[in-house]
C-alpha cells in the first residue's frame, strides 16, 4: 500500500488510483499537476493532458493583472485559440449571479474552462464545468486558499455558504514566479489555511469516534506530513521566500488531493473554517466587505486552539448533558437562528428539521454516550493533533498576520454567535458539536 505522506505527486494524481488500508480506493480526476517556477510555460502540455484545444479562460481584474500577460503570451506562442472573460467587478462573490454569469458567457466552440486566479475563480470554474460538461485547468495566482485539487467548491447558494462536490480541475499548473508575488495577505491567507488542518485532523478522529463517520489515517498521514513542511518554512514567507512560498502551495494543493481522496472536506476543515463561513454570511446579510477566507480561518485556528486549551481539562458530565437536552428549546433555537443567519435563517431551519435532525434527543443520546465512553481517546487525540496555542500565536505574530477577531474588524457578539450556530450551517460534527453534546456550549461562548 501507498504511504500518501511519502508519495511523490506524480504517485498521488496516478489516474488508476490506490487502494488503501481504510477499504477504499483513493483516486484524484486530475491529468496534469505542476508547481515550480515558470509553470505556467508548461500551459501547451497541461491542454494536451485534459484533450483541450480552444479554453474558455476565466480571470478578474485582479487575476488578469497577476498572469493574464504570462499565460496569454504562452497561448499565442503555441497558436492556441480561446475566448477571454473577465468578471467586470473588482469582488466577486461566489454565488449563483457568478455562476449564471460564467454560464450566459460561455462559449460553446471551446472545449475546456482555464481560470486563472485562486479560489473564488476556482470554485466557480468547478461549478460551470459541471454545468457545461467540460475539463477545467486552472491556473493559479495566489497561495491563498486549499481548494486548488479539491472536488467541493465553497459556494454561496441562499446566502449560506455550502460545499458542492463537482469534481477536480484536471489540470493545476502553480507558477512560483507568478505567485510569489502575490499580495502579503494571501501569502498570509494559505499559510493561515493550512494551520487549520491541526483542528481539522483532530476533529475527524473525534467525530470517527463520536458519530461513526469515516476516516482514513492515510489520509490524515498526508495532511500531517504536508503542515510539518508548511510550518518548518513559514518565517521564509515574510520575504517570499522561493522554497517556503513552494511549500506552501504544495501543501494547499496536497490538501485538496487529501479532500478528494476522501470524498469530504474533513481532512482540511473544521471548526476554524466555520468561523470564517459565518463572518462572510454575517457580512453578506449586511451588506460589509470581509476579510479573506484564509486570514479569517488563521485568526478562527487560535480561537479554536483557546477553546482546546479548555477543553484538555474537563471531564463530560452525564447530568450537565442530559439537563441541558431537557431544557432544549426548539423555538429558542429557531429565534437564535434568525437572529444570527439573518435572510438564510429560514434555509438553515429548514435543512434541520428536513435533513439533519442533528437536535433529536434520541440522537444526541448516542452521541453523549460515545463521548463519555470515550473520554479518555478523545484526549488522546486532542494531545496527538494540536500544538501549543502560544507556538502557533508565535508563528503567526513573526509574519505580522492579524491574530484576533477585532483585528478583521469582526465584533465579540459576532465571534460568539460565529461559535454558537457553527454547528447549525452543515451536519458536519465539529468541536462546537461536541460541546453542545456536553451541555457546555452556551457557556464556553464567553470562554472564546
Amino acid at each position: 500500500m501507498l504511504q500518501f505522506s511519502q508519495a511523490t505527486l506524480d504517485q498521488l494524481i496516478d489516474p488508476r488510483g490506490h487502494a488503501c488500508a481504510c477499504g477504499r480506493t483513493h483516486k484524484v480526476s486530475m491529468d496534469y499537476l505542476r508547481i515550480g517556477p515558470g509553470a505556467v510555460r508548461y500551459l501547451p502540455d497541461a491542454l494536451r493532458a485534459v484533450g483541450g484545444t480552444k479554453p474558455f479562460v476565466v480571470c478578474d481584474v485582479n487575476t488578469e493583472a497577476a498572469a493574464w500577460d504570462s499565460v496569454r503570451a504562452v497561448l499565442d506562442g503555441a497558436g492556441v485559440p480561446y475566448t477571454l472573460y473577465r468578471f467586470p467587478m473588482e469582488h466577486v462573490e461566489p454565488d449563483e449571479y457568478a455562476v449564471g454569469s460564467l454560464t450566459m458567457a460561455f462559449d460553446p466552440s471551446c472545449d475546456c474552462v482555464m481560470g486563472i486566479g485562486s479560489g473564488v475563480i476556482n470554485d466557480c470554474c468547478k461549478v460551470l464545468c459541471h454545468a457545461v460538461g467540460k475539463k477545467q485547468l486552472i491556473v493559479g495566482t495566489a497561495p491563498s486558499m486549499d481548494g486548488y485539487a479539491s472536488n467541493s467548491s465553497s459556494m454561496i447558494r441562499e446566502r449560506i455558504k455550502v460545499s458542492l462536490y463537482n469534481a477536480a480541475p484536471a489540470a493545476i499548473l502553480c507558477d512560483i514566479d507568478i505567485i510569489k508575488n502575490a499580495p502579503m495577505r494571501m501569502l498570509w491567507a494559505g499559510f493561515g489555511d493550512m494551520l487549520a488542518k491541526y483542528v481539522a485532523l483532530c476533529e475527524w478522529r473525534i467525530s470517527n469516534l463520536v458519530t461513526g463517520e469515516y476516516y482514513c489515517e492515510n489520509i490524515a498521514g498526508l495532511m500531517r506530513e504536508s503542515l510539518r513542511k508548511v510550518v518548518e518554512n513559514a518565517p521564509g514567507l515574510k520575504n517570499r521566500d522561493e522554497k517556503a512560498v513552494q511549500a506552501t502551495v504544495e501543501g494547499l494543493v496536497l490538501s485538496g488531493i487529501a479532500m478528494s481522496y476522501a470524498g469530504i472536506s474533513r481532512p482540511a476543515s473544521g471548526l476554524e473554517h466555520y468561523f470564517s463561513h459565518l463572518w462572510e454570511m454575517m457580512c453578506l446579510d449586511r451588506g460589509k466587505p470581509y476579510e479573506l477566507h484564509g486570514i479569517q480561518v488563521g485568526v478562527g485556528t487560535l480561537l479554536t486552539l483557546r477553546l482546546y486549551d479548555k477543553i484538555r481539562n474537563m471531564t463530560p458530565d452525564r447530568k450537565t448533558a442530559e439537563a441541558f437536552m431537557a431544557g432544549f428549546s426548539n423555538g429558542e433555537w429557531e429565534a437564535m437562528i434568525r437572529r444570527v443567519f439573518g435572510k438564510a435563517a429560514e434555509a438553515v431551519i429548514r435543512q434541520e428539521h428536513e435533513t439533519f435532525h442533528k437536535n433529536d434527543p434520541a440522537r444526541h443520546a448516542r452521541r453523549l454516550d460515545n463521548i463519555i465512553d470515550g473520554w479518555s481517546e478523545i484526549q488522546r487525540f486532542i494531545a496527538e493533533e494540536l500544538p501549543e496555542t502560544e507556538t502557533i500565536a508565535a508563528l503567526m505574530r513573526d509574519l505580522g498576520m492579524p491574530m484576533e477577531p477585532a483585528d478583521i474588524g469582526i465584533s465579540r457578539q459576532d465571534t460568539e454567535d460565529a461559535f454558537i450556530a457553527s454547528r447549525d450551517i452543515r451536519d458536519k460534527y465539529l468541536t462546537s458539536s461536541m460541546l453542545w453534546d456536553m451541555g457546555l456550549l452556551y457557556k464556553m461562548k464567553a470562554e472564546i
